[in-house]
């Protein structure tokens, strides 16, 4: 059967996701991620999936999970479905409380604790904005003061994401929430004016690395321990033992003074962690 032949019948709407493989599925994603898939994400995780048969050329869900979980497939298939399945909602600005208690409270008081290289690490970072936000915040920062300088980690479950985060490429309107003048300085525009897209400005996207990693990894080898960690808005998607050990493992890379930024929506309540509460979700290692 031709790619395009078995297209068409994935378009079919007799073919759909039964509720045996979507259950493998779902254990596969939480065993590996962490990531919650309860029955309620099963036309999400239907509609996702298509994509991975049109691009596998298999025509049928059953089929693709017997090649995935019976016939080997899972090697070459295994990143592709883990971006399939990897939720990747982000903005610059995000949450911009956080922002605004880094710039006017965190790096002021890491300086005068004695930090002259600030080492930063945004855990989740999708396709970009939360690093090059972080790092629009830190080099204001630190040109202001004309001394210091700073380096951030980006990590994320997701290749594709990774791979769009490097390039620093988005349209227009994603930049928006950037401060005017924050925007004229660290985001270029196309020179073609019929182009809808920008880039973050290379002084920036020097400051980043970006590298795959997995938050359900027992050990988080990312270097030396931070003085900031943003983990904001993913620890929605873990049950609340694996919430435990994800926070611990990020206290355990923080620095005495360090602080974690977590999201709006997130709590640390009930857990035994090293970190006292500073503001709304952001806490500072003891």
């Amino acid at each position: 059967m031709s790619k395009a032949s078995a297209a068409a019948q994935v378009q079919h709407s007799g073919n759909r996701l039964s509720m045996r493989d979507f259950n493998r599925l779902a254990q596969f994603v939480n065993e590996y991620s962490g990531i919650k898939m309860p029955a309620s994400k099963h036309t999400m995780l239907e509609g996702r999936l298509r994509r991975r048969l049109r691009a596998t050329g298999i025509s049928t869900f059953d089929e693709y999970c017997r090649y995935v979980f019976e016939e080997g497939g899972m090697e070459s298939e295994f990143v592709h479905l883990v971006d399939t399945v990897t939720t990747n909602k982000t903005d610059f600005f995000r949450e911009p409380k956080h922002f605004e208690y880094l710039l006017a409270k965190a790096l002021p008081t890491l300086v005068e604790d004695g930090a002259s290289r600030i080492r930063a690490w945004s855990a989740a970072c999708s396709t970009g904005a939360e690093p090059y936000t972080m790092a629009m915040i830190l080099d204001a920062f630190f040109e202001e003061r004309r001394n210091g300088s700073y380096s951030i980690l980006a990590t994320d479950l997701s290749t594709d994401v990774l791979e769009k985060a490097w390039l620093g490429i988005y349209p227009a309107d994603q930049v928006e929430p950037v401060p005017a003048p924050m925007r004229k300085k660290y985001v270029m525009q196309a020179e073609d004016p019929k182009r809808k897209d920008v880039r973050i400005v290379p002084k920036l996207r020097s400051k980043i690395g970006f590298a795959r990693h997995n938050l359900m990894d027992s050990r988080y080898n990312v270097g030396e321990k931070m003085h900031i960690i943003f983990c904001r808005n993913v620890l929605i998607y873990f049950d609340r033992e694996t919430q435990g050990k994800v926070l611990g493992r990020l206290c355990d890379c923080l620095l005495p003074g360090g602080y974690l930024f977590i999201g709006h929506s997130e709590s640390i309540t009930g857990h035994e962690l090293p970190l006292d509460t500073v503001a709304n979700t952001v806490f500072r290692r003891k």
